[in-house]
């Protein structure tokens, strides 16, 4: 009964002119620890001449014991609770009073006051009507965003009539107020901030507050999110009244801004109108928003951003947001401009561009990196995360106080790509977040041609970001004030929590998919109101002009003196002859090349390392170096092999591999490991982090074990994703040429799900964009039986992107070896011996400039007994070899060998086995070529020319429109000068790469061995 006086005390209805009565009549009352505010207002039904007793001093009297029982209904005599609580309800005063109980009839008196109160129907309307009221505002927070004044254009794309959104003073009576009640004072829920220092309001005054919150030109969606102080952060952010408040100086900088954006479209326009720019006509208020998310993250400690964006808005973010110089800019437009030789180049709204700057707002250096990147949409998106990840880990920054990324968005793509979704499943993963990314979504309300109602399936584009909690901020893009607020919002949102942001920006396009598109065809109601759209750089200044904060005069000074500003840019522009890529580099890796670029030197010294090194590493592969840890039995098993191993000078794959890894991290270079179960290995031979059997979450890395002043080493299982986790190690590996980082598939084919990845970035991006990068992709392959998925690591494809020439013999000279690698776009190796995986891993960060590495892995392999190599092979003075010659007993009588059989990878093993059981050790030779690309014509020519009497044969285990004979088959040729056939022996062409039946795979195998040894297999043929 206590509860429920108290509850009911606090809920108690007012009228608005009562409450503008009590707030002049305010006062404050102490009440024992607390200083609490209580506003008079009282509830009455008769004239206060037909209640004398509340005259004169007696009134003073009742206030006092008024404002006690609000404090507590115990704090006064029961009869004055009964009285308050009944007045409250509605009674006039006189039905109000009820005399006290009498002494001798004590519970005869309480029954008839519980019968009183209860007969009070008002009462239990009283919390209906406030639990309705909560309701309500529950909604605006909800669903407000449903109602915003989102869309410029005003004929909104998104669609929610199947939820229509029943909120406003004309739908109070879906929660079960009338009309009457809109003048009712409600005390306002503790999870509501409209009130500012007031905790009660009428309702109608409530609704009018949360509608200029939620429904004007700001939707905010984030009442998914979980976090009950997250969703109280975000409502005092957007509800308190007058948040929305900018001083003269910041007006005036958001105005300069928006000339900039505007005026540098225009001047595009009018000297390049023909030229295709993807200009930002119609989101002219992007810059603004970049430059204020910058300004308040750098205000908070951010030294460094990473952006990646589509290539709408491309030219003007560099312009205006990274600064590049505009003479720079102007002269991509030239058509005489020369190319340097540095690569093939690419189109001006793909570029990227690196530059470091003080921030003019918070006075500090910043740096500012926007991504190169293809025309695949969201394809940049992963490559970013990496690249922030990687800066953060370089500097220390735990918490990504330092650096941070802001990615860029268009409405159809962010909706469609799937490489989206990728990105955000990585936001939260240990070795994969960068502590929260700021995404602002350009939404046009069309991708290219195509409506929304035909592009997604949700409302808003936007709503893939629900999937992390990201609160989603849709604002007015023609509101430049709003948007500022947004963006200063998210920039705080991501410094106080560091989870994803979205901010979308509501905007349209001013012109077609280019400058060259003619919209009309397939929107022409939409583009007929665009026609008529006031620009908003026009409507900001005439408001701010109306408000007094700039004269028109100001105005167009400030035009006319950007417009200057392009116009000696672009006479700058004409005095370039040519166009350097590398001036538009986004990750250079300072100290590294010379001034000019180049590799310090063309040499790349042994690879080998001591024998006292090897032997430290390899117990250490073999060990738990640290105490208290229980490992499984089955591993103590493959620890102790390691063990022997050791003992016996030789090593397996995975102690190759383990080598290699060791002795970089020895050397202080990081070395990062990253794929699908990579900790243990798809085939179980890593074990890279050991799991204690008995305490759960407790691991041992015995590689960060080394050595006390090692670089760190990162192992790490990644989500099951290749396109976005591909792109992520990319970017890792564009921060520094001063780290190994590898991506491992879990089996070889699965990289054709990232293949964009592949085609867009590593294949060609030194050629487009001069940047270097070392990246390694270890691709399980092999013809093992196990059909068609998990077979081949399709290297045809890779080989095909090879940019060497077939017929050309390279210049011999004696460093043609680094020369062809400094030449090639990558390098495509499949080793055969544990030895050659060491030599190449070190090669990528021993060479003196860096490119991506394609290695086609074994399966079988891992633990045959043949496929092992000793100590020897990796000493000091060792090197990778890129073919292995046979040095059986046919090498030393070259003249006698009937055939010379070239193959790679795991075949060989097989070819010797079926060599040996048919007795042909001195008639055939079988010639390994470790590294396809660059192909190495000079050693293959010493074989060829060592045995210039045998016939020359292909051998592999993958189809013959597969794997590597129409690379290998036309070099060969070159080698030879066209002077010899090159036989093939192999599967037949086929569609899928391996047959899913077990007989058939052996019955294929043993036909292509047949054909292999059968030295009369190609007598008379042409």
């Amino acid at each position: 009964m206590h509860r429920l006086r108290t509850t009911v005390a606090r809920l108690r209805p007012f009228t608005a002119a009562q409450t503008a009565q009590s707030i002049s009549q305010s006062r404050l009352l102490v009440v024992e620890r607390s200083l609490r505010t209580f506003q008079l207002a009282r509830c009455l039904n008769t004239s206060v001449t037909a209640e004398p007793f509340l005259n004169g001093t007696s009134s003073n009297y009742v206030e006092e014991m008024y404002y006690a029982w609000l404090e507590n209904p115990g704090n006064v005599h029961k009869s004055w609770d009964i009285f308050f609580r009944n007045a409250n309800a509605g009674a006039p005063p006189g039905a109000a009073y009820q005399s006290p109980p009498s002494i001798s009839g004590t519970s005869q008196g309480l029954a008839s006051v519980q019968t009183l109160v209860g007969a009070q129907p008002n009462v239990e309307k009283l919390v209906k009507d406030h639990l309705a009221v909560q309701s309500l505002i529950r909604a605006y927070q909800v669903r407000g965003h449903h109602i915003a004044k989102l869309d410029p254009l005003d004929i909104s794309c998104v669609d929610f009539d199947d939820a229509p959104c029943a909120v406003g003073f004309q739908n109070v009576g879906l929660y079960g107020l009338a009309e009457s009640d809109l003048d009712k004072v409600f005390r306002l829920p503790t999870t509501c901030f409209i009130g500012g220092d007031e905790t009660t309001l009428p309702l109608r005054e409530i609704i009018h507050r949360l509608e200029m919150a939620y429904c004007q030109h700001i939707g905010v969606e984030f009442m998914f999110i979980n976090d009950v102080e997250q969703c109280k952060w975000i409502r005092q952010k957007f509800e308190t009244p007058g948040v929305m408040h900018f001083s003269l100086e910041e007006k005036r900088t958001l105005l300069a801004r928006m000339i900039r954006s505007t005026r540098f479209e225009e001047f595009l326009q009018r000297k390049w109108s023909s030229e295709k720019r993807f200009g930002l006509e119609g989101c002219e208020s992007l810059i603004p928003a970049l430059k204020t998310i910058i300004d308040k993250s750098s205000q908070n400690g951010v030294e460094s951003v990473i952006m990646g964006m589509p290539h709408r808005g491309r030219l003007n973010v560099l312009a205006n947001v990274i600064r590049k110089e505009l003479d720079q800019i102007f002269c991509q437009f030239d058509s005489k401009l020369e190319a340097a030789d540095e690569g093939s180049g690419d189109v001006k709204y793909h570029l990227g561009m690196y530059h470091k700057h003080m921030n003019r707002v918070s006075e500090r250096l910043i740096s500012m990196s926007l991504m190169a990147n293809p025309s695949h949409l969201e394809a940049v998106d992963p490559v970013v995360q990496g690249k922030t990840k990687a800066e953060q880990f370089y500097c220390g920054d735990t918490e990504g106080k330092r650096v941070m990324s802001i990615l860029l968005h268009g409405d159809a793509a962010f909706a469609g790509q799937g490489i989206v979704y990728e990105t955000f499943h990585l936001s939260d993963l240990p070795s994969y977040t960068t502590h929260g990314t700021i995404h602002v979504v350009v939404n046009n309300q069309i991708g290219f041609t195509t409506d929304p109602r035909m592009a997604r399936s949700s409302p808003y584009p936007t709503d893939v970001a629900r999937v992390v909690n990201a609160p989603i901020f849709h604002v007015n893009a023609d509101d430049p004030e709003a948007v500022m607020y947004v963006c200063n919002v998210a920039a705080e949102w991501r410094n106080t929590f560091h989870k994803d942001v979205v901010v979308d920006l509501v905007c349209y396009r001013r012109n077609g998919h280019n400058e060259m598109d003619e919209p009309m065809f397939t929107q022409p109601l939409m583009y007929k109101q665009i026609k008529k759209q006031k620009g908003v750089l026009q409507k900001f200044a005439e408001k701010l002009i109306t408000d007094g904060v700039v004269t028109a005069q100001e105005y167009e000074e400030e035009v006319a003196g950007y417009d200057k500003i392009c116009e000696e840019a672009y006479a700058r522009s004409k005095d370039k002859k040519i166009l350097h890529i590398k001036h538009w580099l986004d990750s250079p890796w300072p100290g590294f090349f010379t001034l000019e670029g180049q590799p310090k030197s063309m040499s790349c010294p042994s690879t080998g390392i001591s024998e006292e090194e090897l032997g430290h590493i390899g117990n250490i592969a073999a060990s738990v170096p640290v105490e208290d840890f229980t490992i499984h039995g089955g591993l103590s098993r493959i620890l102790k092999g390691r063990a022997n191993m050791v003992s016996q000078r030789v090593c397996d794959w995975a102690l190759g591999e383990y080598m290699a890894f060791g002795s970089l991290l020895k050397d202080g270079i990081h070395v990062r490991l990253s794929g699908q179960d990579v900790e243990r290995g798809t085939f179980s031979h890593r074990h890279h982090v050991l799991h204690d059997q008995n305490v759960d979450k407790k691991i041992c890395i015995p590689m960060n074990h080394i050595s006390p002043d090692q670089a760190p080493y990162t192992v790490c299982n990644s989500s099951l994703s290749e396109y976005a986790v591909l792109g992520f190690e990319l970017g890792f590996a564009m921060a520094s040429p001063n780290a190994l980082v590898l991506w491992e598939a879990q089996f070889g084919d699965f990289h054709n799900t990232a293949q964009c990845i592949i085609d867009q970035f590593i294949s060609s991006g030194q050629a487009k964009w001069v940047r270097h990068n070392g990246i390694v992709l270890l691709l399980p392959h092999g013809m093992e039986g196990m059909g068609p998925e998990h077979s081949s690591a399709r290297p045809e494809r890779f080989l095909q992107m090879c940019n060497d020439d077939p017929d050309v013999f390279p210049k011999l000279s004696e460093d043609i070896a680094v020369r062809q690698l400094y030449d090639c776009n990558w390098i495509v190796v499949n080793c055969s011996t544990p030895a050659n995986l060491f030599h190449v891993l070190r090669r990528q960060i021993l060479q003196p400039f860096r490119k991506p590495l394609i290695v086609f892995t074994p399966k079988s392999l891992l633990r045959h007994p043949e496929a092992r190599s000793s100590f020897d092979d990796m000493l000091l003075g060792t090197h990778f070899k890129r073919i292995i010659p046979d040095d059986g007993p046919a090498a030393a009588i070259p003249e006698k060998v009937k055939r010379v059989i070239f193959c790679s990878g795991k075949i060989y093993y097989e070819l010797t086995r079926e060599r040996k059981n048919r007795g042909m050790d001195d008639a055939v030779v079988v010639v390994r070529i470790e590294q396809l690309s660059p192909f190495p014509f000079d050693l293959v020519k010493a074989e060829t020319d060592r045995y210039a009497n045998a016939d020359l044969v292909w051998c592999q285990e993958e189809h013959k429109n597969q794997g590597y004979y129409d690379y290998v088959k036309p070099r060969i040729r070159t080698t030879v000068n066209h002077t010899r056939p090159i036989w093939y022996a192999g599967r037949d062409p086929a569609a899928a790469p391996a047959t899913g039946n077990k007989q058939t795979h052996l019955m294929e195998l043993h036909r292509l061995l047949d054909t292999a040894f059968d030295v009369e297999a190609f007598a008379g043929k042409v």
